[in-house]
């Protein structure tokens, strides 16, 4: 299905190359990305009146003429979608606990995607494109938040999913024995089992220092009792060998396959593998033929206080899946009864977007997370590179600090999210364009309410791994901004993000200031 092993590391190679280059001649937000290294969407525009050296991707045939008009490649920010949110659930559990998170754990995409964004669907299968914004600030050194959002046919009627053929690949080291842990799972499967139908199918495969096959892929029907009884007898044991757990749960998951079905392995776990291999891109070696020929998707549940996040979230991204984080009982429930038809079923394989600006009124554009998704602007047509895999009923959000030029008007611009059907493997693109005119008005002074809730999370994961986005509000600011986005729409997680600013603001004890863009060079 896939060949993501070998291409997408070089794609990103040929990506870090190009804008190396780039920012050898001037800085664009210096250290605004906190996990570090060269970002493919960060990139200071040429001047209007010629752009960089380089080359374009091959297009299809009739675009040519399309093309020779783009931009550059440094005009260019090309990226998989992710529909991953456990980078913020494990961040307000660990605020919760009156510690702050760890900067290398905070993803701000996955914060900004843990909220609606009321973004209209499409009628068929595939996505809408959306793209508007708003500015941040004020006079000449002003900036902008664009924000591309993509969205996917919320879930039939589930009597008309596609079956699905689930293998549960359950931790039960002696880690999970903590308080609300293995618990927890065992809720998380109960609810799961309850929501799935008689023509659906699950196996059962438990690990610790060594994995055992619980039972095979078994239909629903006729054997819901047996699979409850087995849930209820799990039991915590010792070391946790992660590797052990994936590879016995993809060899279930290939045996049982189901021609038709979704086929999907359902990882619940702390992610501190101990024992065994540790590393989550050898773990997924031992695997990579099975998943690539019977596209074999994995969904990382993460559970505890301390979490390996890492490893968790690179197993989701190479396992051609996504990630959550569950801290208690109302979230199982919001995940696996609320959410099922998502964790379940795929509107779109491979998946990725890209990011044209336009040179003539673009001085500057920063992509606001996804350093982990990024891929190399020629790779986007590419379908032999791993992109994203997307469930009915997502919403993809990326926001950009933009800076326009002085008196700049017209197209800032234009967004295309590529992706593969999940059956027929048939390419498809959208996409979606916006004008000066639509990110005019002021983010905290009657924008559109979504846009501010997903820059209030943006901004509040900033903070946490130490960012300078461009008017950034202090922890205090965030929270009283967030108060009211919470009271306006009526939205109970809203008023949580409001919840943990303000944990935040008191573990920081003081209050940071809010920052501004670092000095510029000139651009050419």
């Amino acid at each position: 299905m896939k060949h993501s092993t070998p291409t997408r590391p070089a794609g990103r190679a040929r990506a870090g190359a190009a804008f190396g280059a780039l920012l050898a001649v001037g800085a664009l937000l210096a250290g605004c990305s906190g996990t570090g290294g060269g970002h493919a969407s960060d990139a200071r525009a040429p001047d209007a009146r010629g752009g960089s050296a380089g080359t374009t991707a091959p297009v299809p045939p009739g675009q040519q003429e399309k093309r020779d008009r783009a931009a550059a490649p440094d005009y260019l920010s090309t990226f998989a979608l992710d529909v991953d949110t456990a980078s913020y659930g494990y961040a307000r559990r660990v605020l919760g606990d009156g510690r702050l998170p760890s900067p290398e754990t905070v993803r701000p995409e996955e914060f900004v995607n843990s909220f609606k964004q009321g973004y209209e669907r499409p009628r068929g299968n595939g996505f809408s494109v959306s793209v508007d914004g708003a500015r941040t600030g004020g006079g000449a050194d002003d900036w902008s938040l664009l924000r591309v959002g993509l969205a996917t046919r919320a879930a039939d009627d589930t009597a008309v999913r596609p079956p699905a053929a689930l293998t549960f690949v359950v931790d039960i080291s002696g880690s999970m024995a903590e308080t609300g842990r293995l618990d927890l799972v065992r809720t998380s499967l109960a609810h799961l089992t309850e929501q799935l139908r008689d023509d659906d199918s699950v196996a059962l495969v438990t690990f610790s220092d060594e994995a055992e096959t619980v039972f095979p892929m078994t239909a629903l029907r006729g054997h819901r009792t047996d699979i409850r009884e087995a849930v209820d007898s799990l039991r915590t044991a010792s070391s946790t060998n992660v590797a052990a757990g994936v590879e016995r749960g993809y060899d279930e998951a290939v045996q049982g396959r189901r021609e038709g079905a979704t086929n999907r392995v359902v990882l619940l776990s702390d992610a501190l593998a101990n024992t065994g291999e540790t590393d989550a891109d050898a773990i997924l070696e031992r695997i990579d033929s099975s998943r690539r020929e019977y596209g074999i998707t994995l969904f990382g549940v993460g559970v505890g206080s301390d979490y390996g996040d890492a490893l968790m979230e690179r197993l989701a991204d190479k396992g051609d899946g996504n990630t959550t984080y569950v801290a208690d009982e109302t979230q199982a429930r919001k995940v696996f009864v609320d959410q099922l038809p998502a964790h379940v079923d795929l509107r779109a394989r491979d998946a990725k977007a890209q990011v044209e600006f336009d040179r003539e009124t673009v001085q500057q554009f920063k992509l606001i997370g996804y350093e982990n998704r990024a891929v190399a602007d020629e790779d986007f047509r590419d379908d032999s590179v791993d992109g994203g895999e997307v469930g009915p009923g997502h919403t993809v959000t990326a926001l950009y600090a933009v800076r326009l030029r002085e008196g700049a008007s017209g197209h800032v611009a234009t967004a295309t999210v590529r992706w593969l059907d999940p059956a027929t493997r048939e390419a498809h693109e959208r996409t979606g364009s916006v004008e000066t005119g639509a990110i005019d008005g002021a983010l905290w002074n009657g924008s559109d309410e979504r846009l501010q809730v997903a820059a209030a999370a943006a901004y509040f994961a900033d903070i946490l791994r130490g960012g300078t986005l461009p008017d950034t509000p202090g922890l205090s600011e965030l929270a009283s901004r967030t108060r009211k986005l919470a009271a306006e729409t009526g939205d109970g997680s809203v008023s949580k993000l409001a919840d943990a600013i303000d944990r935040a603001a008191g573990l920081k004890g003081a209050e940071p200031g809010a920052r501004s863009a670092p000095a510029e060079g000139e651009m050419d």
